[in-house]
């Protein structure tokens, strides 16, 4: 069976400074080498999907410039459906510039343009599209309300919608309810809620905080200790993949385009699921940049078999 993913979300345009350190404030370091690929949390998230194997569209926008084209044509190349991407003749063409140092961290200063220009109702009915739909994921690239809409839409027409909250921020109460799943980090989880994670009885208690205010599933990106997951049902830690990070700029993304190609609609596969998301994500920072580290399914099955 093959899923059905939209992905609502940033497109961006990713700017590589590769540094051997980070500059402290005020101080101006040399960059070794710099590169530009395609990227933005929604742009990679929907990549990630579509090589692994599910039937992908996109909603959002960008710039009437080169980049935005730049950005259509990446997208389409990776087989994703781009009718639902608006030119905004207003905005430019997200951008993001990352400072990559030697360990493979990164800091990242992103430029919303037409991501943060959308506006609730200009993408209009959609629900030909979601009919059709298996899972519909937001990330905050883009703005809270538009996000709503799309979910509310989505609820009418039985999808899962699945919401990565980052960067975190306040979230509105009324997007919660029509929230299925939510999968934050642990930074995001703690500063959303205001529960230190420290144990398994905290993130227990993250779950109830969600699940008070409409979210059925949470799932907790926990690094290199790995993916915690609490349903109504059952909950756990799926340990992660040991591996050497060169660039973990497109990990998080990865981890939800894949785990959304991969679950059941009732996520009744979870843990097989956060399993494969987990390997697609460990194989994405192995590699440099956002978007051209992003693995394929037989990438992903390959190394799960030689574990």
């Amino acid at each position: 069976m093959v899923n059905h993913v939209v992905v609502l979300g940033s497109i961006n345009v990713d700017t590589t400074y590769h540094v051997n350190r980070f500059p402290q404030p005020g101080e101006t370091i040399a960059a070794q080498s710099k590169s530009s690929a395609p990227g933005g949390k929604g742009a990679n998230q929907a990549v990630a999907a579509a090589r692994s194997g599910a039937q992908t569209a996109f909603v959002g926008a960008v710039g009437s410039d080169n980049e935005g084209q730049y950005m259509l044509e990446a997208l389409k190349e990776n087989d994703i459906d781009t009718s639902h991407i608006n030119i905004d003749k207003y905005h430019g063409t997200g951008s993001a510039a990352i400072t990559l140092d030697a360990n493979g961290q990164n800091d990242i200063i992103v430029y919303g343009g037409a991501n943060q220009a959308m506006q609730p109702g200009e993408f209009g009915d959609l629900s030909e599209l979601l009919t059709h739909t298996d899972f519909l994921i937001a990330q905050f690239e883009t703005p809270q309300a538009v996000a709503l809409d799309l979910f509310k839409q989505a609820k009418e027409q039985g999808v899962t919608t699945v919401l990565n909250p980052a960067p975190a921020h306040e979230i509105m109460p009324e997007l919660l309810q029509y929230t299925d799943v939510i999968a934050p980090n642990e930074t995001e989880c703690a500063l959303l809620t205001g529960i230190e994670l420290t144990d398994e009885d905290s993130m227990l208690k993250s779950a109830d905080y969600f699940r008070e205010r409409g979210v059925k599933h949470l799932l907790i990106t926990l690094g290199d200790r790995g993916v915690f997951y609490s349903t109504p049902d059952d909950h756990g830690l799926v340990p992660a993949f040991k591996v050497k990070a060169v660039d973990t700029t497109a990990a998080g993304d990865t981890f939800i385009g894949a785990l959304c190609s991969q679950l059941e609609k009732d996520l009744a596969n979870v843990e097989d699921s956060l399993r494969y998301a987990q390997r697609a994500s460990s194989l994405t920072v192995q590699r440099m940049g956002a978007m051209p580290s992003i693995p394929t399914g037989e990438d992903v099955k390959a190394a799960l078999k030689q574990e």
